[in-house]
């Protein structure tokens, strides 16, 4: 699990996932800003309890709260 203090700076930078590789962000306590940048930007939040799929390929970052844990989970 991720916290604040621990969410490794990619995560919340802009990046994507491969072709072909989902993601799931998992949210066990707090919330966590889910970014898709691009031509049609959008902002969710996730909260405790809530999950969040994350398409190959699409450009995201994401921006937790103070007490937020979380992690992302990966498929093929």
């Amino acid at each position: 699990m991720f916290t604040a203090a621990t969410v490794p700076d990619k995560l919340t930078s802009e990046h994507n996932l491969k072709p072909d590789v989902w993601g799931r962000l998992c949210v066990g306590a707090g919330s966590v800003e889910f970014h898709v940048t691009g031509p049609s930007p959008s902002k969710a939040t996730v909260r405790a309890g809530e999950s969040l799929i994350i398409e190959p390929e699409k450009m995201h970052f994401v921006r937790p709260s103070a007490d937020a844990q979380f992690k992302v989970d990966f498929y093929r």
